[in-house]
């Protein structure tokens, strides 16, 4: 068995003057620092009193969801010669806030449209999502499930 590591440096940006000495004094922006990658510029959510142009983690909970599946599912798409000519996913989370204020993620949907070479391809295609669904490290790595409606379409 093989581990990874990965590193991310987190270094808040909000900061008006006073700190954190009240909730509303303060900024929930942030960085996303990884070495040699372009930043990441992050706040929380609106509803938390996060800023709306910026990233928020339920978003990149999301986001990294979507990409990991579309990465492994590219991968066996190749495996098997099946030619993907364009992938799209609209990835939708619930996340439920309870009275208390903490919360946690009911599901996930992942809602790929794939558009394959050929006709002949569309079914093969369908059926690795499935593949790509065990294989996702990030799908095996959360405690609620993670659901797939994908669509294949064809150019021919």
């Amino acid at each position: 068995m093989k581990e990874h590591y990965y590193t991310s440096k987190i270094k808040w940006t909000g900061n008006k003057g006073s700190g954190t000495d009240h909730y509303k004094n303060y900024e929930r922006s942030h960085n996303i620092i990884v070495e040699n990658k372009a930043l990441i510029e992050g706040s929380s959510d609106p509803s938390f009193r996060g800023d709306p142009t910026k990233h928020n983690p339920e978003e990149l909970l999301v986001s990294s969801l979507s990409s990991c599946h579309m990465l492994w599912y590219l991968h066996f798409c190749s495996v098997h010669k099946i030619i993907v000519e364009e992938y799209t996913d609209q990835a939708e989370g619930i996340m439920i806030e309870e009275p208390g204020g903490n919360g946690y993620f009911k599901e996930v949907t992942l809602n790929p449209v794939v558009i394959v070479k050929n006709k002949e391809m569309a079914e093969k295609a369908m059926e690795l999502h499935k593949k790509a669904r065990e294989y996702c490290f990030i799908t095996n790595s959360v405690n609620f499930p993670v659901k797939h409606n994908p669509q294949i379409k064809t150019q021919q």
